[in-house]
């Protein structure tokens, strides 16, 4: 008879897996400017470095969604912290842009595949907890972001190579591996059979209020991934020097690790989605509008990573509030994820496309400031009471049953 798993455990498994999606991307931020002088890259090429990883969350979730359905989703979660374990070891073998880029495409595969199911995972065994899971979530990627855009930088001093700094993060995924299998994957029975087919959810693309639920996402994931890929580079452009550039990267992904903690509890005392999404808009504008008017870049960095810290913890809640068991949970995760990253990728993309037409930075601030505008219309939207059940109709002539699988839950004005 299989033992049945502590949660105490399976919740510290599920930190140190979330622990690495993040520091892939992250780590390479602090020394852009390095790793493109060194390679001879563009500034556009060099912020694939970020949008491909980016682009994989958005390409391959649908996939990984299939595929957990299949072989159990804590097995692909175990798959995908060893394959962001090796596309980020084998940067420490780094000898041109082409390789730098394959192990972006790697890493980004196993972020892609864990994050998803990581939402289902939650839904399937902390069903009763999911505002303190996601806070866990939240703040996990929070602090591997902060360590990886922190350490990268000396470590890279240190050993006098960006390689080895790259490279040394593949210790998160060697940490978490053993305890993944040890906590979770040695009680797990692989689906079989008729089970197995059961289990097949598709996603839910004819969903109105799926749609507008990715679209919230996705022009979050612009700003996020934006600011991690160009913030060093816009504060040492105003005239800092690189260490202290550096840090404000650092300081951006901190922020959010108190903000993540607090959350729970704060959604406890005012349970408004509309008023969290209002306040993480505001506090994103306003950074951006400091940064733009060359005012006090710690406080800007404090201001912009209190968006996300507040912003991320809502959009990965309503799709799990939207629906009524883990595999709609995680369908729904990997719709809303793998769209909102693709037009995440776009953002750090297109940002170097202005950097290099303009030969400057000055243009980026305000096209960040513009983005967070129409998110935030965007969110009220929907997380809008009034308009949830009207949002959750599919689209065109559906057959019953379709509206039945995709029945949403009230969200909380």
């Amino acid at each position: 008879m299989m033992r049945k798993p502590s949660m105490f455990m399976m919740a510290v498994a599920f930190i140190l897996a979330s622990l690495n999606l993040r520091p892939a991307l992250n780590s390479i931020s602090p020394m852009l400017q390095a790793i493109q002088r060194d390679l001879g890259m563009s500034a556009l090429t060099a912020s694939l470095l970020t949008s491909i990883p980016v682009l994989c969350m958005g390409i391959f979730p649908a996939f990984a969604v299939k595929l957990g359905q299949r072989a159990g989703l804590e097995r692909v979660i175990g798959w995908s912290i060893a394959v962001i374990g090796i596309g980020t070891v084998l940067r420490w073998f780094t000898g041109s842009s082409a390789y730098l880029l394959l192990t972006a495409v790697l890493a980004g595969l196993g972020i892609a595949a864990a994050g998803p199911l990581l939402s289902g995972f939650i839904k399937q065994h902390f069903p009763t907890k999911v505002p303190v899971m996601i806070s866990l979530y939240t703040v996990s990627m929070a602090v591997g972001a902060s360590l990886a855009s922190g350490l990268s930088l000396p470590l890279s001093v240190r050993t006098r190579s960006w390689h080895e700094s790259l490279a040394v993060w593949a210790v998160l995924a060697a940490v978490a591996l053993p305890v993944w299998w040890w906590s979770v994957l040695r009680h797990t029975r692989r689906p079989v059979g008729e089970a197995r087919s059961q289990r097949t959810i598709g996603l839910p693309w004819s969903s109105k209020k799926a749609w507008v639920l990715t679209l919230s996402f996705g022009l979050l994931a612009v700003l996020f991934f934006s600011v991690t890929a160009w913030l060093p580079p816009v504060v040492e452009h105003m005239g800092y020097g690189k260490a202290y550039a550096a840090n404000m990267l650092v300081l951006f992904s901190l922020t959010q690790i108190p903000v993540g903690l607090l959350f729970p509890h704060l959604l406890r005392r005012l349970p408004s989605r509309r008023f969290w999404l209002a306040l993480g808009s505001l506090s994103l504008a306003a950074g951006f509008l400091m940064l733009w008017m060359s005012v006090t870049p710690w406080l800007a960095a404090i201001l912009i990573g209190i968006g996300p810290g507040v912003l991320f913890p809502v959009n990965l809640m309503m799709p799990i509030e939207a629906v009524s068991d883990a595999q709609q949970a995680t369908a729904w995760s990997a719709m809303t994820q793998s769209v909102g990253y693709v037009i995440g990728a776009l953002g750090p993309m297109l940002l170097g496309v202005i950097h290099d037409a303009a030969g400057s930075y000055t243009l980026l601030i305000p096209v960040l400031l513009a983005v967070t505008l129409v998110m935030a219309g965007v969110q009220q939207l929907a997380a809008k009471p009034k308009t949830a059940e009207a949002l959750n109709k599919p689209l065109g002539k559906e057959k019953e049953k379709e509206k039945e699988k995709e029945t949403a839950l009230p969200l909380a004005e």
